[in-house]
């Protein structure tokens, strides 16, 4: 089954998942009728519910279900559908407080419905998540405290919206519905005992070793692991997986890091280069050699396999490692095809991996375009960021023919698809990895 077809039909399921629950309460008995307002808002509300819950499937790991689009793809989804979602759940009490003014009256202490009080808990919790989502660096709010809190605030607003509905339970007038939205909670508490215990249950089985630390130029540090007491797992160039370092696999807190290494590596030795960011990226070049890690993956969409005359690498920084993987794994199979490397850094000492990029060169059929944002004056290359411009300097037409790679900040990804779509390059013919999930 194609990618494409694939990608079809997991958003069917995805939509039944949605809107069948809410279909499913006009079935069989039906409460008294009431106003238009009054049955959208219990709509809304229904909907905002359905997908919260399912949220938790989205952050599962599935590959079957990420593979398609990639992991990043998913959890840009899952942060943009999220925010969906509490507009949703912000709608529904706005619409009844409209149609029903009389809502507004404060009650005595004591008569507030256990419906009134959980729903306005779950939206408070909602709003809370969203602002650390949205503001976590401005709020510098690390991010292990973050995840943690972040998991915590989604409970607490699913649970108390279940406990709304209940309480109100207008809709629940037979067995059938019961029975609906039991399934969908069992269901979601399925999908977060699986995230939470049995995938750490089985990482911790398959642990990894730290068999060298290597130190790169532009403050990156090469993490080497090897498979301890198994085989490991194969990758494809361009992929990535979540790391746990400090702690074992029931750590909440693993971070994404794209493969350096090649893929054809036949012990499952798998390499990571991480730049010193802040935070947990701040410790990699403590981790001693011979300790105990943990390496969830492969993920990711964002590797090279379809049919092109040449492979065009548009890295940026930090978004190196990924293209290094290709490139090494080009080399190692003897592919004769020309890749062309389109590298921004900030100066000439800043550039990781400078020195093994250019033996690379006498393995592959590789051209390297450096291009510096601050360089020093004696500098003779491309100078600035990335353009349309400088891509129609180096590329040869017709440029549609050519496969894309994109990785880097995320202003400059954007700059770069749109250079590509003005040189007329049709989206099917670029892949575009934003290592930032949160």
């Amino acid at each position: 089954m194609t990618y494409t077809a694939r990608s079809i039909i997991w958003i069917i399921v995805y939509l039944l998942f949605i809107l069948l629950p809410l279909f499913a309460l006009l079935l069989g008995s039906l409460p008294p009728a009431r106003d238009f307002w009054t049955e959208f808002s219990a709509a809304v509300g229904y909907s905002a519910l359905a997908i919260m819950g399912l949220q938790f499937g989205l952050t599962a790991r599935f590959r079957f279900v990420t593979e398609p689009w990639g992991e990043d793809v998913i959890y840009h989804f899952h942060r943009q559908i999220s925010l969906f979602a509490v507009a949703l759940a912000l709608v529904h009490p706005a619409i009844m407080l409209v149609v029903q003014p009389h809502l507004l009256a404060l009650p005595q202490y004591g008569e507030v419905p256990l419906g009134a009080v959980s729903a306005f808990l779950s939206v408070i919790a909602l709003v809370v998540l969203v602002v650390t989502a949205l503001w976590r660096a401005r709020l510098k709010i690390s991010y292990e405290l973050w995840h943690y809190s972040h998991i915590a605030l989604a409970l607490v607003a699913v649970a108390g919206a279940l406990v709304h509905m209940v309480g109100w339970s207008f809709y629940l007038t037979d067995s059938l519905k019961w029975a609906l939205w039991v399934g969908l909670t069992i269901f979601w508490i399925a999908l977060l005992f699986y995230i939470r215990i049995v995938k750490p249950l089985f990482l911790l089985r398959r642990p990894y070793r730290v068999t060298e630390i290597r130190k790169e130029r532009g403050e990156t540090v090469t993490l080497v692991m090897q498979p301890d007491g198994h085989d490991g797992f194969r990758f494809k160039p361009g992929q990535f997986g979540w790391l746990t370092v400090w702690g074992n696999p029931f750590k909440i807190t693993a971070h994404p890091f794209s493969f350096s290494s090649s893929a054809q590596t036949a012990d499952g030795t798998v390499a990571m280069s991480i730049r010193n960011l802040g935070d947990f990226t701040s410790g990699i070049s403590n981790v001693p050699v011979g300790k105990r890690i943990y390496l969830d993956g492969p993920y990711g969409a964002f590797t090279i396999g379809d049919p092109a005359d040449m492979h065009v690498l548009i890295a940026g920084g930090v978004g190196i490692t990924p293209m290094m993987s290709m490139i090494r794994t080009l080399a190692d199979v003897g592919d004769k095809r020309p890749v062309m490397l389109l590298y921004g850094s900030k100066d000439w000492d800043s550039i990781t991996f400078r020195e093994e990029l250019e033996d690379l060169k006498v393995r592959l059929d590789l051209t390297i375009v450096h291009v510096l944002s601050d360089p020093s004056a004696d500098w003779a290359g491309e100078r600035g960021f990335i353009s349309a411009d400088l891509l129609a300097r180096h590329l040869t037409r017709p440029y549609a023919d050519h496969e894309y790679f994109i990785c880097g900040p995320g202003p400059m990804m954007d700059a770069v698809e749109k250079a590509l779509a003005d040189l007329g390059v049709p989206m099917s013919k670029y892949h575009s990895e934003r290592y930032s999930f949160v």
